[in-house]
This record gives C-alpha cells, structure tokens and sequence, in this order.
C-alpha cells in the first residue's frame, strides 16, 4: 500500500475530528510533545556539545540556552509516589526562577481517551485554564501530563544559581496551587514540600531549531550515573504541536531520519525519572 502523504494524513484526521466540548463535566484537551533519544556517542563532540552536522540538519545556532534544573520530593519520593513532581528551572535567558508543578499518568496500550477521563475523574477538566494538558509521547510510552507554571523572584541569586534546599521549598509552598496541595488530603502538598531534598541540579543544554515546520529542540543533560561515580549524557530531541497525526506521522518520520543518520538511540527514558533514580540526597 502506498504511504499517505504527511499533508493529506494531517488534512485527513483534522476533518475527522469531533468538536471539542469545553466544560466542567468534559475532559482537558491535551497537546503532544513527541522525545526520542540521540545517541551521545553520535552527537557530541569532546566538549559534550552537539557537533557540526546536528546543527545543521535542523537548523540550530552554535549558541545555547542553559538551564539549571533540580527536583524536590522528599527522601521517599511521597510526591511522585502520587504522580506529582515539582521543579525549580533557572533559565540563562530569564529574569525569574520558573516554578513547574506537574502530575502524571502513564497511558495504557495508547488509549489516551481512557487517561483522560481517569483525569477528568481526579478532578482535571477542560475548564481549568490555569492548566496545560499534555500527551508526553516517547518510544515505547505514552504519558498524560497536566500542569501549572509559575514564576518566582530570583533575589539574592545572579547567573544560573539555583535557589538553596530552604529557599526552594519555600518558593514552592508560597505558590502551591490548589490541586498540588489538597491532593491527598487538606495541605497535602505543603506539608510534604516542608520536608522536601533537592534532586539535583543538572545544568542542561538546551538547542532549538526546525523541522517539518515546526520548533524541534536537542536538550543535553549531564545525569549523574546510578553509582554516584560519573557522568551519563542523555541527549533528546523533543516537538510539540496540538494535532494527534501530525504526533504521530511525525515521530514516526523523525525516528526515521535519525535513523539514516547514525544518530538515534534505541532507548526511552523520561529525564526527570533518571534525575530522581540517580541523585541520592538525605534528609
């Protein structure tokens, strides 16, 4: 059977769609952002940088975005226990610390349908616009992942310093939204936040280019190895975009690419999860 051409798939499944009914009693409506994984060994030069070649298939300028990224959860992980986590970014071209509150749901066998209405069952409808719903897509899982951003003053910080274990849990309780705090129970989210370790931090690199018409990024994150002993690299090309087929045709044809390239690596791992198997802090 011949492939159907990418426009036509798309053309295709936007007629196909249902109209969307906004409203308390109906499900958010999720965006997808597509991860695969580059193989370090391919991509980076000595520096751990992208090399040469990578830019310019996609376009991206020798410049970087470095972003300084930790987690908090206590020493149990009560958070992510709960498929909440919480993270602190300082941005090298933003003024304020960016506060991310986010909760999870693994999807199963692709029924996104199906995530969404357990979410919508948890109290996460399409009226609550202070929320972004998103379909984290990786090689071999899918994710729902809805959440709230906030932005947080830097005072007494300069450069990518991230702030201090205190001063992280205290941004975060001062922000807290309503549905990360009374998850479990009244004040559930602050209170477990008292307590909160930092996770961390992993100073990222972060390169944004094009393809297919859209914004593609290669993120680099110097991860801590699981002994403690070094450094393992993971490297991801991620895009976002609001259509399910062009997720889909599009994941498919990147794969491909990267492929042909040398480039791709046959693996599926979520950065956040390797940052809280990895670091070890105590209370």
């Amino acid at each position: 059977m011949p492939a159907v051409p990418f426009a036509k798939a798309l053309l295709v499944a936007a007629l196909a769609l249902p109209a969307v009914r906004a409203s308390s009693d109906s499900p958010m409506v999720p965006s997808y952002e597509v991860h695969l994984q580059l193989d370090p060994t391919a991509v980076l030069n000595s520096s751990y940088s992208l090399i040469a070649d990578v830019l310019d298939e996609f376009a991206m300028p020798a410049s970087v975005t470095e972003k300084n990224v930790q987690y908090i959860d206590t020493v149990d992980k009560a958070l992510d226990a709960q498929g909440w986590s919480c993270r602190i970014r300082n941005i090298q071209t933003k003024a304020k610390f960016d506060l991310t509150y986010k909760w999870r749901l693994a999807i199963n066998d692709s029924d996104i349908d199906a995530a969404l209405n357990t979410a919508l069952n948890d109290g996460w409808n399409s009226d609550q616009s202070k929320y972004e719903a998103q379909v984290d897509w990786y090689l071999s899982s899918q994710e729902l992942s809805v959440q709230r951003d906030h932005k947080a003053s830097e005072d007494g910080y300069s450069g990518l310093d991230d702030p201090s274990e205190q001063d992280s849990q205290s941004l975060l309780i001062d922000n807290a939204p309503k549905m990360f705090d009374n998850w479990a129970y009244s004040g559930w989210g602050t209170t477990e936040l008292g307590s909160g370790v930092v996770y961390g931090p992993v100073l990222t690199k972060a390169s944004a280019g094009t393809w297919n018409g859209v914004e593609l990024d290669i993120e680099v994150w110097p991860i801590e190895n699981a002994a403690g002993t070094g450094i393992d690299y993971l490297v991801e090309a991620s895009f976002k975009t609001s259509n399910y087929t062009f997720a889909s045709v599009g994941r498919t044809q990147l794969q491909d690419l990267l492929t042909s390239k040398g480039w791709f690596l046959d693996e599926s791992n979520s950065k956040e999860a390797m940052v809280l198997a990895n670091y070890h802090p105590t209370a």
